[in-house]
């Protein structure tokens, strides 16, 4: 039995031999998870961002185009720094943000890249190239910010930014990383499928020191990005420029469409803002700067200020009027000024004179025998079946919903119904003494600059429209824009009847626009005044041109400017010439509007 132990032993190692080598064997034959595991410590996986879609104006003009920017990215296990001092010189940044940018970065994850100092310019860049090659673990990533050659229409345009972790969360498709950019408002936000194009990925192997030693296997497993598409906007570059000139140091809007397809040719919200502040590494301190001002650059007014209509609101209640039968041409009623002030004209006025002298007691006496109609003998009940039926009617135009435009955080504003004054007066306890001041355009009533010229172009095409976009081409396509901006859309007026209307709106500049009348191109037009408690009243004023062919339709809305028919039927007229004709032939208009004397 003695004899026999190392015969056990020598049988034992055997055996334990075999076992290891057939691990051995398996570890490095069938199984290649190590193998994979040491590839992807000498591999760097690199995503490949695709340039974003350039933006062209309705004429071939560029407004949004490109610039490269450089991410220095950071793979924390890998990286080592000697000499910090040395470290944050070459980079300009403090010896605080180099830990913190560190700390970050590794709690994201030791051994994925990250971005440690972003938006390097090309500048800077190639300073620290060289230089790259002495800290291991660093590398750089290109994309690209946005640039605004004539530093115009940001509200329209919008920006992009890097992405939020609330987006990161809903972005279901998992195309986003974290440090992506993406649009933010604007087309930049409404179109970002479009301009953001495809990712690339490539894989190229790096030595210990982080030395770029060439694609891996050739680049066998590299996918080369797609560059987003290009959008050609509606704007008009030139009357954009115009528009936002004339508006300087103001508060208000400018809205322009082409009534025929329903393209926004300008818009223009004031105070407005230099888009080329909101991109690059500035910007999170110039958005501060913007978001803090008190007048607001940033709230895109056109979309989302609500204002009483005002007179403008006429015309609708003159159409709705003859639709149903309750007026006709010849409907005449007295000025008189116990129901409601009114300004100085011929007196009584039928339908044509109301429309051009803006009567306020007109149109309080002609709403009333809109509302009631003496469908219930109780004059509280027929008012709510009355406002009611008026106000589905209204609807029609385009207001009291948002219309749809192309952008986010469109408002719709208000047309009040019957539940409005139920909740404030109580079920029966109100009647049209109550709501008559929506006849001339005030009370609860509340629209947007936008729907303001969408109704401009209403009124020039007879009694439909589409719904304004900004979108013209995708691609050099225009089948790719949206359907929905290439439906039609009939407000229920037989055309007949816009004959009077739009004749009686030429006739409107003589009595209280003389200031918008244009030689040799006939403007219909309207003013209003819209109250405001808070100080001087808002000017407003809608029109298209020419009256015969139109090819303009457009809203001004200038805060604090009192009587409609200068401030901005002024600018209108100047905005409609500039489009029309491409130059202004009364300089001394255009210096009234530019020094903001109102008077």
């Amino acid at each position: 039995m003695k004899d026999q132990r190392p015969i056990v032993i020598l049988i034992f190692i055997f055996l334990v031999s075999i076992i290891l080598l057939i691990r051995l064997f398996m570890i490095q034959v069938m199984d290649d998870s190590f193998m994979k595991r040491a590839e992807r410590n000498a591999i760097q996986r690199i995503v490949d961002h695709p340039y974003r879609g350039l933006v062209y104006d309705r004429n071939g003009k560029l407004l949004v185009f490109n610039n490269p920017i450089f991410d220095v990215m950071i793979v924390p296990k890998e990286f080592k720094v000697g000499d910090t001092t040395r470290f944050c010189e070459l980079f300009k940044i403090s010896k605080e943000q180099l830990i913190e940018s560190y700390t970050v970065a590794r709690k994201y994850s030791s051994v994925k890249p990250s971005t440690f100092i972003k938006q390097i310019s090309t500048k800077d860049f190639a300073r620290i190239q060289d230089f790259l090659v002495d800290y291991p673990g660093l590398f750089i990533m290109t994309r690209s910010v946005r640039s605004y050659p004539n530093s115009t229409a940001g509200h329209a345009l919008g920006y992009i930014g890097e992405i939020s972790a609330g987006q990161l969360e809903r972005d279901s498709l998992k195309y986003y990383s974290q440090g992506d950019y993406v649009g933010l408002s604007g087309m930049e936000r409404y179109y970002e499928n479009e301009l953001r194009g495809r990712k690339g990925v490539k894989y190229k192997m790096v030595n210990v020191r982080g030395i770029d030693k060439g694609p891996f296997k050739d680049g066998e497993y590299d996918t080369a990005s797609v560059a987003g598409k290009n959008i050609t906007s509606t704007i008009d570059m030139d009357l954009q420029m115009y528009g936002e000139m004339l508006l300087a140091g103001k508060t208000g809007s400018v809205v322009a469409i082409e009534p025929a397809t329903g393209e926004i040719l300008a818009m223009i919200s004031a105070p407005f803002y230099d888009p080329n502040g909101l991109t690059g590494a500035d910007f999170s301190k110039s958005y501060r700067k913007l978001n803090g001002d008190p007048s607001k650059p940033l709230f895109n007014r056109p979309i989302m200020a609500t204002y009483p209509p005002g007179s403008i609101f006429k015309i609708v209640q003159s159409l709705v009027g003859l639709q149903e039968g309750v007026l006709v041409p010849g409907t005449t009623f007295a000025c008189n000024r116990s129901l409601v002030a009114c300004h100085n004209h011929p007196n009584p006025v039928n339908l044509f004179g109301a429309i051009r002298n803006s009567c306020n007691p007109y149109y309080h006496q002609a709403f009333r025998q809109i509302i009631n109609r003496e469908v219930s003998n109780n004059t509280f009940k027929d008012t709510e079946i009355g406002l009611n039926a008026w106000r589905e009617s209204v609807m029609k135009f385009g207001l009291g919903g948002t219309l749809g435009v192309d952008m986010t955080n469109e408002k719709g504003g208000s047309i009040p119904s019957s539940n409005l004054y139920d909740r404030v007066y109580g079920v029966g306890r109100w009647k049209y003494s109550t709501i008559y001041s929506l006849s001339i355009g005030q009370g609860e009533m509340l629209v947007t600059p936008l729907q303001m010229a969408n109704l401009a172009a209403i009124f020039a095409n007879k009694g439909f429209y589409y719904t304004p976009h900004l979108i013209k081409e995708i691609d050099g396509d225009p089948t790719l824009i949206p359907a929905r901006y290439q439906i039609k859309n009939d407000v229920g007026v037989d055309t007949h009847h816009f004959d009077l209307v739009q004749e009686a709106m030429v006739e409107a500049l003589s009595g209280t626009a003389t200031r918008a009348i244009l030689k040799d191109i006939l403007i219909a037009g309207k003013t209003g005044t819209a109250q405001n408690s808070h100080g001087e009243d808002h000017s407003v004023f809608i029109a298209f041109a020419p009256k015969d062919n139109p090819q303009i339709a457009i809203a001004v809305y200038v805060e604090n400017a009192g009587w409609g028919g200068r401030a901005a039927a002024s600018t209108a007229s100047l905005m409609i010439e500039k489009y029309l004709r491409g130059n202004i032939s009364r300089p001394s208009l255009q210096e009234y509007v530019l020094t903001g004397n109102f008077k």
